[in-house]
């Protein structure tokens, strides 16, 4: 086991009361879960997302903190978040990656796995 290591779990969702199909606006909301799994504590201190909609454009999400925080995790611990996307198509994905510092000082990213925000029934 690594002495710093934190594990990303993500679940989105379709939000059809926030959204108006008729002007191109669909939002969806994820759900992360940022679990300790190494040995020391580790704090999250930025984000950056990689988003990219049906027509593949590209928006880059760049920031301090998950939602308005920067959690200190110890080992074993978890700290979870809900926020929302919008995106002008009813496909589209969102990826990117976490940075975090050990209590050492040394910053290491965090990977997060691409994964898909889709209107219910618009995926085959």
């Amino acid at each position: 086991m690594k002495p710093f290591e934190l594990k990303v779990e993500v679940e989105s969702e379709y939000v059809p009361e926030q959204s108006d199909p008729g002007k191109q606006t669909y939002v969806f909301a994820y759900r992360v879960r940022i679990t300790n799994t190494g040995e020391r504590p580790a704090q999250v201190i930025a984000r950056h997302w990689i988003i990219v909609d049906g027509n593949n454009q590209r928006q880059d999400v760049k920031g301090l903190g998950v939602v308005g925080q920067q959690p200190l995790l110890g080992p074993g611990e978890h700290f979870e978040y809900t926020s929302g996307c919008p995106l002008h198509t009813p496909v589209g994905s969102m990826r990117g990656s976490y940075l975090a510092v050990g209590e050492d000082g040394e910053p290491f990213a965090v990977p997060i796995e691409e994964f898909v925000l889709a209107m219910p029934r618009t995926l085959h």
